[in-house]
């Protein structure tokens, strides 16, 4: 299979709505790696790497966001893929 990964900024209401708690649980259902975390000026960002259809489904998902949370726009910059996470990750500061 092909592999692929991608850096993602999101924005919109997506801090304090288990925005990062979701986007984990959804990572790892679909078996891609990687981390997502809260950035200071009230995006998330995430890299999300693994098999790319399963990639290209998770992006899919970081538009719809979680059940609470409401997506304004989406950055998604395709990154060389490293292959450097076993898992998916909250992460907390910078």
């Amino acid at each position: 299979m092909n592999k692929k990964r991608v850096h993602v900024w999101i924005e919109g209401r997506v801090q304090g709505v288990f925005f990062r708690a979701f986007t984990r649980d959804t990572a790892i259902s679909l078996g891609v790696a990687g981390w997502v975390r809260n950035l200071p000026d009230g995006r998330v960002e995430a890299v999300i790497e693994g098999d790319a259809d399963r990639v290209d489904r998770m992006v899919l998902w970081c538009y719809q966001g979680s059940p609470y949370s409401q997506v304004d726009h989406v950055d998604v910059r395709e990154e060389t893929y490293h292959a450097e996470h076993d898992g998916f990750e909250i992460r907390y500061g910078r």
